[in-house]
C-alpha cells in the first residue's frame, strides 16, 4: 500500500481519558446490593423450573402408559 501513498503519515487518534472516582464505600455498597439481588432472584427460579419439571415428567410418563 505504500506504492500510492501521497507521502503524508496518518497521525494517532488522541484519546481523552478521565478516571472515574473510585468511592471503597460506594463500591462495596453497591456489591452487596448486587448479591442480594443475584441470590433471591436464583431462589425463585429454582423452585419454579423444579415445578415445571415435575409436572413435564408426569405429562410424559401419562402419556407413556396411553401406549
Amino acid at each position: 500500500m505504500g506504492l500510492f501513498s501521497t507521502g503524508k503519515r496518518r497521525k494517532h487518534k488522541r484519546f481523552d481519558y478521565e478516571p472515574r472516582y473510585y468511592n471503597p464505600e460506594k463500591e462495596d455498597d453497591l456489591k452487596y446490593r448486587m448479591r442480594i439481588k443475584r441470590k433471591s432472584r436464583h431462589k425463585r427460579r429454582d423452585k419454579s423450573g423444579l415445578i415445571y419439571l415435575s409436572l413435564l415428567l408426569a405429562f410424559a410418563a401419562y402419556l407413556y402408559y396411553l401406549l
